[in-house]
């Protein structure tokens, strides 16, 4: 009696797509749920790195100062007596400083309510940005009565 002598291509061929179909599948859904993982873990990385960073910029508000501690984002510095008013929409107040009007710097606050210190002597800490009239532009992060 002899052996059916069988081509493998044909018997290749002849499997039902079902069995070739469920691998790619569950491949699909392997990619996808890693993609998914790894999304959700890199957010709540991202989400303690700000929340470390929030925490240890600590807040003041006295009669005399008012702001923030972070040195890091607002490193600029200057001092002078504040009044209100910007120059052409650049600025909600400005410090005049010794000098003449090339030296005086424009400010807006995200953080800090400069009106309280109208009039007054002060420093203040902030971070340059770029402007198109003012000469220096700087959001004030933390303000302190001098005189």
């Amino acid at each position: 009696m002899e052996t059916p002598v069988t081509n493998q291509s044909q018997t290749l061929m002849t499997e039902s797509p079902k069995n070739n179909l469920l691998p790619m599948i569950m491949a699909f859904i392997l990619i996808i749920g890693a993609g998914i993982g790894t999304g959700y873990a890199l957010s709540l990385r991202n989400k303690s790195t700000s929340n470390n960073t929030s925490k240890s910029a600590a807040m003041i508000k006295t009669a005399n100062e008012a702001g923030t501690m972070d040195t890091k984002t607002f490193k600029d510095f200057a001092a002078g007596t504040l009044e209100e008013g910007g120059i052409n929409g650049e600025g909600t107040h400005k410090l005049i400083r010794p000098g003449g009007n090339s030296q005086t710097v424009y400010l807006i606050s995200s953080l800090v309510d400069l009106e309280p210190f109208v009039g007054k002597k002060v420093e203040v800490y902030g971070q340059t940005i770029k402007a198109k009239t003012a000469g220096w532009l700087m959001d004030v992060g933390r303000i302190k009565v001098v005189e």
